[in-house]
């Protein structure tokens, strides 16, 4: 039996798909990575607001599940 691979998305604060890093990413460390890329960069001319990521995975029965928020772009937000 083959293991399953987790796929993992990028979400706003609200839980809907990030409007820029709306993408699949193979690993939490993926999607966290191009979270923080994002916030250093692009991310750094929106509003503190905009910046607020949630990770989430996709389940077994079909359905996304928010597994962290990683604090790292609100950091660099307010450093």
């Amino acid at each position: 039996m083959a293991l399953a691979r987790n796929l993992y998305r990028l979400i706003a604060l609200d839980g809907s798909p990030h409007p820029v890093l709306d993408a699949p990413y193979e690993s939490i460390d993926a999607a966290v990575v191009a979270a923080k890329v994002w916030c250093d960069g692009q991310g750094l001319s929106c509003a503190l607001k905009e910046r607020g990521i949630g990770v989430q995975v996709l389940a077994a029965n079909g359905t996304w599940r928010t597994v962290c928020y990683p604090s790292n772009c609100l950091h660099s937000a307010i450093s």
